[in-house]
């Protein structure tokens, strides 16, 4: 009896330690299962949008639905453009907007519309980047999901400061502004752009 008791004794024993093993894994499982939907929240998080094939844009501009453009220089290549046809999708391809080997300066400008269109100001030139003024400059319109760009390149000037609309977005107005001239560049859907009119002060 003793024997069969000693036996039972050191059965319970095991079952005691095996049940002090099994709540120790549970703690540690939930202290895991704690920290795995928070990983998994912020991978899902509703703020996190496919990223373009280019790190860092030069400029980046949202419309109010959602959908974004991007613009940004391509060494001794020239302007690149990468859109988002609908809110939250896939980057598009890296497109060439205008095509040049000359040094860009350091900003560009972009302005959305009404529509999807999309109008563009870049410069280049050498020592542009360090504040001289440029040799090249380009006025760009976007249209068709941005699947067309209409250019317009300028020689020796000093870059376009704005660009608003006519009206509605199928006109739109290049200018520049100075001590002696107004300087402007129109542009329309259906006909593109005219050439650039100087008007003296």
């Amino acid at each position: 009896m003793r024997r069969v008791h000693g036996v039972r004794l050191l059965a319970l024993t095991g079952v005691t330690a095996l049940l002090g093993a099994v709540v120790a894994c549970g703690s540690t499982e939930a202290g895991a299962g704690d920290a795995s939907p928070g990983s998994d929240t912020a991978q899902a998080s509703p703020t996190s949008r496919p990223s373009p094939s280019h790190a860092r844009f030069v400029e980046e501009i949202e419309w109010a639905d959602g959908r974004r453009v991007g613009m940004y220089y391509a060494a001794k290549r020239g302007l690149m453009e990468q859109h988002q046809d609908t809110a939250g999708e896939a980057w598009s391809k890296p497109h060439l907007v205008y095509a040049t080997e000359s040094d860009p300066c350091q900003s560009i400008t972009l302005k959305a519309f009404d529509g999807g269109t999309v109008a563009a100001i870049a410069n280049w030139g050498p020592y542009c980047s360090d504040g001289e003024p440029p040799m090249e400059s380009i006025a760009a319109v976007g249209t068709d999901n941005l699947s067309k760009w209409d250019t317009k390149l300028t020689k020796e000037f000093d870059g376009w400061e704005k660009v608003e609309a006519s009206g509605d977005s199928e006109q739109l107005t290049f200018g520049r502004n100075s001590t002696e001239w107004l300087t402007r560049l129109r542009w329309s859907r259906t006909d593109g752009f005219g050439d650039v009119e100087e008007t003296r002060r």
